[in-house]
């Protein structure tokens, strides 16, 4: 079973290379940021910002940008509003054509948005991030294609990216015949589904016998009454990716930081927050903490991490114009001085109790390795 489940695999991404896995040329360079829930485009809502924003996501020249798209893209499948309510998140494809701009080419695609125009709205999704050329996984035409590993080449190296998404997610698991989510469920005990837990680990495996860096991505809805805090049954999960032969394993869902671990010399970011958040809910709605979040530039050498550093930046609650409120709300803009130690201290103490030590300096951060 667990063989085919893999052939299944193999046939289904159509962004799947099986040659062999080339030797690094030197430093891979990979920047992770917070989730991506952008209904506008912000070339046209904040043409004197958008500069300053494509800095962020460019400094270092990064190989590999990664984000989650949270938001379902309408497009030539059609499709229907599956809620009406202020969470309902659909939009244009100039978005994915910002987040291009940006400098995103890795993208997560299953979350628990990838439903709110149906299974049209997942095939229109699918379709316009094909077209231009970003590498995707999490969601697909069914569930070989959703559950598949994919692969970005870059000049060092092939990467792939494992996806999956837990909790709130309706109806939106992708079966043999249905497109959708690659769904990862907890039980009643608060354990992963056995078989869901096999089929991601069959794909990280997969992942590794075809990359020399693979990135394992969760999108959790599973949240603590706490949101601060990270469930054990996700520690262990993160864990388990890893000793599967992930490289990094990073979550977004909460809509605020998580800690960082070290597990075994492979970093865990239990939760990114939010890169870019144009929610439409009244001010206040939200904790201060979810409006803050950190870009995580890190350096891979011979398959080894070799550095993380931490950039702070805020998300504006206020929005830059009151004439347009929701469309200049929730961009990013880096944090300084007294605003970047907020950010940083708040990520040093969630860190703490994985082990993990940062080392704050003026407006950016590093995190202790073990040497």
């Amino acid at each position: 079973m667990m063989r085919a489940a893999v052939v299944a695999m193999l046939m289904a991404a159509p962004t799947l290379s099986c040659a062999g896995a080339p030797a690094a040329a030197g430093e891979l360079r990979v920047l992770l940021a917070g989730q991506a829930l952008i209904k506008h485009d912000l070339r046209v809502v904040l043409p004197d910002r958008h500069g300053a924003i494509v800095s962020l996501v460019r400094t270092g020249a990064p190989h590999v940008a990664f984000t989650n798209l949270e938001t379902t893209i309408s497009g030539s499948f059609g499709g229907k509003p599956t809620r009406d309510t202020e969470f309902f998140h659909a939009t244009t494809p100039a978005v994915l054509d910002c987040l291009k701009d940006i400098g995103f080419n890795l993208l997560a695609t299953g979350n628990n948005h990838s439903w709110d125009l149906g299974a049209e709205g997942v095939l229109s999704t699918l379709a316009e991030v094909d077209a231009r050329g970003f590498i995707r996984a999490g969601s697909g035409r069914n569930l070989g294609e959703a559950a598949a590993p994919a692969f970005l080449e870059t000049p060092a190296g092939r990467v792939a990216l494992v996806a999956f998404a837990s909790g709130k997610l309706r109806e939106s698991g992708a079966t043999a015949m249905r497109p959708g989510v690659n769904e990862v469920r907890l039980d009643a005990e608060q354990r992963i589904v056995a078989e869901d837990l096999d089929r991601v680990r069959a794909a990280v495996r997969l992942a590794a016998a075809h990359a020399p860096c693979v990135i394992v991505y969760q999108h959790d809805h599973y949240w603590e009454e706490d949101r601060a805090k990270t469930p054990e049954w996700k520690i262990k999960l993160a864990r388990d990716c890893l000793d599967a032969g992930g490289t990094i394993f990073v979550s977004h869902g909460v809509p605020q930081l998580h800690g960082i671990e070290l597990h075994r010399g492979r970093p865990i970011f239990y939760g990114l927050g939010s890169f870019i958040f144009h929610s439409i809910t009244k001010p206040g709605h939200y904790a201060p903490e979810v409006w803050q979040t950190v870009l995580a530039d890190l350096v891979i050498k011979d398959g080894r991490l070799g550095s993380i550093r931490l950039r702070p930046v805020l998300l504006n609650e206020a929005g830059f114009d009151a004439s347009r409120f929701n469309q200049t709300r929730g961009a990013p803009q880096p944090a300084t001085g007294a605003a970047a130690r907020r950010v940083l201290d708040y990520l040093a103490a969630q860190s703490r109790p994985h082990g993990t030590e940062l080392t704050i300096k003026d407006d950016t951060a590093f995190v202790r390795l073990p040497q």
